[in-house]
């Protein structure tokens, strides 16, 4: 049994990471040395992280949609095929060389940081898409998915630089967007973490208090400041990762 003041700072870790989790993604990067620090074994920080983290994310998703930043129906395809790559992921991570991506990631991730840090038109506005989004955000779900599955890391910035990019659609939007599909992937991790017991409930539930909580209120920031505070953060998150996966892997 932990002691009342872990479990609340671990509450608290919760609470900031929902509120980063929220606008820019990267939460995991407070959870999960948190959960270590609190004595977890690594698989059950993970399974533990997961679970309370989908609870912020879940917060999240319902806030941009209330909004009107998330149509949901025109995800559906999306959902399923991030569903089952994330599942696939978690399936063959013990099968793959997942090696080549403790490089491949970061590098990716500082490219995302320069590009968001140096995009002269990001916005809050839509813009023309070079993909339809109806046939191509499907497979960049399962692609992303796949990738959740097996490693992780900066799993949010690649889908909200996908959706920029590729669909054109505006920070807002592309956060929230990003949030529902991340949502879907850390479900299908569960599918699997949940059975096998990993899960340290108590811990779960305390953070996923704080998630409630961080998610809400960062979901509200993102979408009452929007560009604003979505940009400078998704650079902020995205070199922070890319750093602590280089240097402390």
């Amino acid at each position: 049994m932990l002691d009342p003041l872990i479990l609340l700072a671990l509450m608290g870790a919760g609470m900031l990471a929902g509120f980063v989790d929220a606008i820019a993604g990267g939460g995991g990067m407070i959870t999960v040395p948190a959960l270590l620090s609190a004595g977890l074994p690594p698989v059950g920080a993970l399974a533990t992280n997961k679970m309370q983290g989908i609870v912020g994310t879940g917060m999240a998703v319902l806030t941009y949609w209330r909004r009107g930043y998330v149509n949901l129906p025109s995800l559906v395809p999306a959902i399923a095929l991030t569903f089952a790559g994330s599942m696939l992921g978690a399936l063959a991570v013990s099968q793959l060389d997942t090696s080549l991506l403790d490089i491949a990631v970061p590098v990716a991730l500082i490219a995302i940081a320069l590009y968001f840090l140096f995009a002269p038109k990001l916005s809050d506005s839509d813009k023309v898409a070079r993909l339809p989004f109806g046939r191509f955000v499907p497979l960049l779900g399962f692609a992303i998915g796949f990738y959740d599955g097996i490693f992780g890391p900066g799993t949010g910035s690649f889908f909200t630089i996908g959706f920029v990019l590729l669909f054109g659609l505006g920070l807002t939007r592309a956060t929230g967007n990003t949030k529902a599909l991340n949502f879907i992937s850390n479900l299908a991790a569960l599918v699997i973490f949940i059975p096998q017991g990993h899960v340290v409930w108590p811990v779960a539930v305390v953070m996923a208090l704080g998630q409630i909580i961080g998610g809400y209120v960062g979901a509200r920031t993102g979408i009452r400041y929007g560009a604003k505070v979505i940009r400078p953060l998704v650079v902020v998150v995205s070199i922070a990762l890319a750093i602590k996966l280089l240097v402390f892997p």
